[in-house]
């Protein structure tokens, strides 16, 4: 199992004292703007458990994000294959913190852990992320890591309902290749 250190975060397993903070963020109206409601404790349970298990089996996926100088939980972050039901393939790198860890520059510390991760480690061609086009945010951790978008690539999410969270947008980034 890979576990992944930058300056200030740890990127890991997930554990059980995860849970209720993921939970409570889960149920955060704020933390879930941009994605289709919010989550019940089991809703949240089950996840984790879907994120362990893909940890387990391959050795990376989707990471408890947690500061190293004081062990408390602030969200996930990590690498997963795109879903079968897009307009597109790859691998998709994504990120979601507690509203605490907001402002302080965690998800982009954390999104480039992931990319050097995916790169060097994984080999992988590529990295996306995708969310709403209303996830300025977001969008703004992409651009900060160095990824790009281009509008061709935009889609309407047919998996969530008719409304403001369908039209998505896609940020890219090539591994460059050295040698």
């Amino acid at each position: 199992m890979s576990e992944l250190r930058t300056e200030r975060l740890v990127l890991r397993q997930w554990r059980e004292s995860d849970l209720g903070p993921w939970a409570a963020m889960n149920a955060d109206p704020e933390v879930r703007e941009h994605l289709d409601g919010v989550l019940t404790r089991e809703q949240s349970e089950a996840s984790a458990a879907r994120f362990r298990a893909a940890i387990e089996q391959r050795g990376w996926g989707w990471w408890a994000v947690e500061v190293r100088d004081t062990g408390e939980f602030i969200g996930f972050t990590g690498l997963d294959p795109v879903d079968e039901d897009m307009p597109f393939t790859g691998v998709e790198a994504g990120w979601r913190l507690a509203r605490s860890a907001w402002g302080h520059g965690f998800a982009t510390e954390a999104a480039l852990a992931v990319v050097a991760f995916g790169f060097e480690r994984l080999a992988l061609p590529e990295l996306l992320a995708v969310t709403t086009a209303t996830n300025l945010r977001s969008q703004a951790v992409m651009r900060r890591i160095g990824m790009t978008r281009d509008p061709a690539d935009d889609f309407d999410d047919l998996t969530v309902p008719e409304g403001p969270l369908r039209p998505s947008v896609v940020y890219r980034m090539a591994r460059v290749r050295t040698g």
